[in-house]
C-alpha cells in the first residue's frame, strides 16, 4: 500500500480537528487507544504551550527581546500577524473610529499613516491578545471606546443629549460626540432611557439630570449554559444555544479552561448575534 510523501508545507490541525480525534480514539481497540491517546494528549499539550509562548511574547516584549535573535524574530512575526489582523478588520468591519472609512462596496483601501498605527486603539487591542469585535464599537470623541463595551457595573459620567423627531418623540442620543445611539426604551419620561449603539452590543441605562448625564451598562437579560465534557482524557467545552424551532444546538468552543470557554462563547455570540453581545450570562455545567 503506497502513501503520499510527507510535506513540510502541510497545514497543521486546528483545535477543532484535534478535539474531534479524541472521539475516534475511543473507538479504537483498548491496546491501541492507550498509546494513541497518550500521543494525542502530548500533541494538545504542545499546542497549548505554543499558545502560552505567543501570549508571553505579547505581554513581555522586553523580556523576550533579551532572549536573543530567535526571540526577536518571533516578536516580529507576531507583529506581522497582528498587523494583518488589524488591516483585515479595517477592511471588513470598518473601525476607523472617526467615520472616515468608506462604506461598502469598497474599491480602495484608505491610506494608513504611521500616526494611524501608533494611535489605533484597535491595533493596541490586538497586540494585547484581544480579539477585535466583529462590528465597530461606540466612539468617544472619534476614537473607539472598547472600555465601555467591556466594563461591567461601572458608571460613566458623559456628555449626552437626546435627539427628538418633529413630534418630540425621542429617537436617539448623542453621547460623547457619537450620534449613533438608539433609544430602545424610555423608562422615565425625559430623564432615563435604555440605549444601544447602532442596534448592536450591550444595552445601557442613560440617566440625565440638569447638569450631568450617566451611562451604565445593563445586567444580562439571558442565561446560556456552557458544558464541560471529558472524553478519553480530553476536556472540551460546548455552548447550549436555542434554535428558532425550539431545538438546542451545541456550539463547540476552542478552549482549555472555563474562562477561555466564556470568552469564546462571547465571540461566537458577537459574530452570530451582535444585537445580544453583553446581554448573555453563562452557567457552567460539568
Amino acid at each position: 500500500m503506497s502513501t503520499a510523501p510527507y510535506s513540510d508545507d502541510a497545514a497543521p490541525l486546528d483545535a477543532d480537528e484535534l478535539m474531534n480525534l479524541a472521539d475516534r480514539v475511543a473507538q479504537l481497540p483498548a491496546d491501541d487507544a492507550e498509546w494513541v491517546g497518550r500521543l494525542l494528549r502530548e500533541c494538545l499539550r504542545s499546542r497549548m504551550h505554543e499558545a502560552e509562548l505567543l501570549t508571553d511574547l505579547l505581554t513581555n516584549p522586553l523580556t523576550n527581546a533579551q532572549a536573543g535573535d530567535q526571540g526577536l524574530e518571533d516578536q516580529l512575526a507576531q507583529v506581522a500577524l497582528d498587523a494583518a489582523e488589524w488591516l483585515k478588520t479595517l477592511w471588513h468591519v470598518g473601525y476607523m473610529g472617526a467615520g472616515n472609512f468608506p462604506a461598502q462596496p469598497r474599491s480602495a483601501f484608505p491610506t494608513v499613516e504611521l500616526e494611524d498605527v501608533l494611535k489605533s486603539a484597535l491595533f493596541a487591542r490586538i497586540r494585547h491578545g484581544k480579539r477585535p469585535l466583529p462590528f465597530p464599537p461606540p466612539t468617544r470623541h472619534g476614537s473607539p471606546w472598547h472600555e465601555l463595551v467591556e466594563s461591567e457595573g461601572e458608571t460613566h459620567t458623559v456628555d449626552a443629549e437626546i435627539i427628538n423627531d418633529e413630534s418630540g418623540q425621542a429617537i436617539g442620543a448623542k453621547i460623547e460626540g457619537c450620534a449613533d445611539w438608539r433609544i430602545v426604551e424610555e423608562t422615565v419620561k425625559d430623564n432615563q432611557y435604555i440605549v444601544q449603539h447602532q442596534g448592536k452590543g450591550p444595552l445601557y441605562q442613560l440617566k440625565l439630570d440638569l447638569f450631568t448625564a450617566e451611562l451604565r451598562r445593563e445586567p444580562p437579560r439571558w442565561t446560556r449554559r456552557i458544558r464541560q465534557q471529558e472524553r478519553s482524557g480530553f476536556r472540551s467545552y460546548t455552548l447550549d444555544w436555542p434554535k428558532d424551532n425550539g431545538d438546542c444546538q451545541s456550539v463547540p468552543l476552542r478552549a482549555a479552561s472555563w474562562e477561555r470557554a466564556e470568552a469564546e462563547a462571547e465571540h461566537w455570540i458577537a459574530t452570530k448575534y451582535p444585537e445580544m453581545v453583553g446581554q448573555v450570562s453563562f452557567e457552567r455545567s460539568e
